[in-house]
């Protein structure tokens, strides 16, 4: 489902799915319910997975401990300058 409504290839989706996963500390939430709760959002693009971690935990659909979030990497041309 998240590699045809994206058009990203089915092993993005895997890692999305993942990443998404990871941003919980224990407990994981399993992927089917990842891709049916962004079945119900509307997204216009693939978000940042864990901005759909914490509308899960925020709804109530997977309230369990987070991870904080991860650190953006930084690109060649900031380090540079």
């Amino acid at each position: 489902m998240i590699a045809s409504r994206f058009q990203v290839s089915n092993e993005s989706a895997k890692y999305f799915l993942i990443r998404v996963q990871k941003s919980f500390k224990v407990e994981k939430p399993p992927h089917a319910l990842i891709v049916g709760f962004m079945d119900e959002l509307e997204f216009e693009y693939l978000p940042k997975p864990y901005l759909v971690a914490t509308m899960m935990n925020e709804g109530g659909v997977w309230a369990h401990a987070m991870n904080a979030e991860p650190r953006e990497p930084v690109d060649e041309e900031d380090v540079e300058s």
